[in-house]
């Protein structure tokens, strides 16, 4: 399959800060091997049946490796999950690799404080297309949306 040349860029940074390598270990120790790993556009991977329950998306990436839990029928090539998936890739790319995953647990984390939701206001998950990953837009919390509105609700 033939990778387009920002994405091999993307390709060999993940592959040298070891994200990627660590992607497939996880494919490797956490899915069902018999379908193992099949390549995807722009130079992704893309292993099916992984079983852990954490994290509790229905796909994930680490590296160029896309994890998903049950079949891959969601992945298919030029779909919106798909480019959700790819993003993240990249982002593994700016974030120096495996360091991405510290950052991303904190933004998630910030997320469910505002809003109950881990993905709404994870900047990760934004930029990476919150509707393109299966995720709605989540309101701040009440107490948020008063402060933000200026007031201090009822006395």
């Amino acid at each position: 399959m033939r990778v387009r040349r920002a994405y091999r860029l993307r390709q060999v940074v993940n592959a040298v800060n070891l994200s990627t390598g660590l992607g497939l270990l996880l494919a490797a120790a956490a899915t069902r091997r018999p379908r193992g790993v099949r390549r995807a556009p722009d130079g992704l991977l893309v292993a099916a049946g992984y079983r852990p329950p954490f994290p509790v998306a229905p796909a994930f990436t680490v590296g160029n490796v896309i994890l998903v839990r049950g079949d891959e029928s969601g992945l298919t090539d030029g779909s919106r999950l798909l480019r959700h998936e790819a993003r993240h890739a990249t982002q593994y790319a700016w974030c120096l690799g495996i360091l991405m995953i510290p950052l991303y647990g904190v933004c998630a984390g910030a997320s469910m404080l505002l809003c109950g939701d881990w993905a709404s206001y994870n900047p990760f998950e934004r930029l990476a297309g919150l509707a393109d990953g299966g995720y709605e837009r989540r309101p701040l919390r009440p107490a948020l949306r008063r402060l933000r509105a200026g007031t201090s609700g009822p006395p």
